[in-house]
């Protein structure tokens, strides 16, 4: 329940780290990779990565134990953790055990990584309003329709 707001983050603002033994690179918009950190502001941690990877240049990365990790195929095709595959256009979604992703592109690469520590809280989602209740949502609606959303 904070105030809209936004985020103005341009290509300039975000660091770009290279991926260990010549991988690939690692855009971090939001959260850390090792001493990096993206400049998007989250309300609960999270990774945002937007990562080109290298044929045949496997790569591990770590991801805090507990959180849910979900690997979005922009482009090309990847292995993941040496048994699942998937391409462009695919969301591969990870157990929350464990602390480590092996990855290995198959084909050069565009993938995003998203992952957050679990909020573990009621959802309701109803169009483009998401809440924890249904009268949270009721009251979004209201705020919209008297015009209480601010401007951008």
């Amino acid at each position: 329940m904070t105030a809209p707001g936004y985020q103005s983050i341009t290509q300039d603002f975000i660091p770009t780290v290279e991926l260990p033994d010549d991988a690939g690179t690692a855009r971090i918009i939001a959260g850390q990779y090792q001493q990096t950190t993206g400049p998007a502001h989250t309300f609960s941690p999270l990774n945002v990565w937007d990562m080109r990877l290298q044929q045949a240049r496997p790569v591990t990365l770590s991801q805090p134990e507990g959180w849910s990790t979900a690997l979005v195929i922009l482009k090309g095709s990847i292995t993941v953790n040496g048994s699942t595959t998937a391409s462009e256009a695919q969301l591969v979604v990870l157990s929350q055990q464990g602390d480590t992703l092996h990855l290995e592109a198959t084909r050069d690469a565009s993938v995003l990584l998203l992952s957050g520590e679990p909020l573990n809280e009621p959802v309701v989602g109803y169009g483009p309003f998401v809440m924890n209740t249904r009268q949270e949502i009721a009251e979004a609606v209201r705020d919209f329709n008297g015009g209480r959303f601010g401007q951008i």
